[in-house]
């Protein structure tokens, strides 16, 4: 027999085994499923992209002929990625400004302040899916609401298909990028709210009027909420999709034509799985060396409250 000790330390250890067997079991779906729906294609996508594969027949590994035709013989590929950058860099700052003006707003508490949070925040739940796509292109068409609404304020005759334009197709889409901006909202309400009011009071007795407290203050404090919501919007504002495909379908003249459409025709239009698979990795890896220096250089403008600095 064994001595007490032994038994209770077996014991203990079979308690602690059970309890991890049991813990892998109730997220053991949650492994299965992160494995075959992200993992797998993860891995068969980059197979792909080094493959000529039409889908209907067995994928012929090809090298680096896809990433080859990209960058030598696809002019696509860089109005694509031309368009996106162009998107991006417009629209996610706008989006940004917006966002902080409607928080500062919302930052003083009223009766009806939950409310006016849940308003605000519903285009971001919402704005995404098909329907608005479809209200959003017949809105800004030759005989929708935006030019029913200028004719009768202006009183003129604009029959202008604003989706249509070479030049306002794209600013369509980014106005609707705009008007998505209600998680970025709440995040900086829950940032302005973990301000310290000493240090607005302290300014406030040095004299400082609103704006020099808002550049020389919130603004300074603010900055890790700001720099987590430019990561997260130029990756959205990257992989954005539904948009472009629903509203404009890459018109006029591929003014629209985000790269995640482009990469959505070769494979899916054109199948061109492999070449398809091949673009996708490249927009992955433009995104993760923008978001690698924008890290890099997060210690030069964003405030840290544990180094002061």
């Amino acid at each position: 027999m064994l001595p007490a000790k032994t038994r209770g330390g077996s014991k203990g250890f079979y308690n602690r085994h059970r309890n991890n067997i049991e813990g892998y079991a109730f997220i053991s779906l949650f492994i299965v499923g992160f494995v075959l729906f992200t993992v797998v294609p993860i891995v068969t996508s980059l197979f792909l992209s080094f493959a000529d594969y039409d889908v209907l027949s067995p994928p012929k590994f090809v090298g680096l002929k896809n990433y080859i035709r990209m960058f030598t013989d696809d002019k696509q590929f860089y109005t694509s990625f031309g368009v996106t950058i162009f998107y991006v860099l417009v629209s996610v700052p706008l989006r940004l400004m917006f966002a902080l003006a409607v928080a500062l707003l919302l930052q003083r508490t009223t009766k009806l302040t939950t409310f006016y949070r849940a308003a605000y925040y519903l285009p971001t739940i919402i704005g995404n899916s098909i329907a608005i796509a479809v209200v959003w292109r017949r809105m800004f068409s030759a005989d929708g609401l935006f030019n029913a609404i200028v004719n009768q304020i202006f009183n003129t005759n604009i029959q202008i298909s604003w989706i249509g334009g070479e030049h306002t197709a794209v600013w369509t889409l980014v106005l609707l990028a705009i008007w998505q901006y209600g998680s970025s909202m709440l995040i900086f309400l829950s940032g302005l709210k973990q301000i310290p009011t000493s240090l607005l009071e302290a300014a406030e007795i040095d004299g400082a009027g609103k704006i020099q407290k808002f550049f020389k203050v919130t603004l300074p404090m603010l900055t890790p909420v700001v720099f987590f919501n430019v990561v997260m919007q130029l990756i959205n504002g990257f992989m954005t999709f539904t948009q472009s495909f629903v509203i404009t379908q890459g018109q006029p003249m591929d003014k629209t034509l985000f790269a995640t459409v482009y990469i959505y025709r070769s494979s899916f239009t054109y199948y061109r799985m492999g070449y398809g698979c091949a673009m996708a990795w490249v927009l992955l890896l433009f995104v993760a060396i923008i978001t690698i220096l924008l890290f890099k250089s997060s210690g030069t403008w964003v405030f840290n409250q544990a180094d002061g600095k």
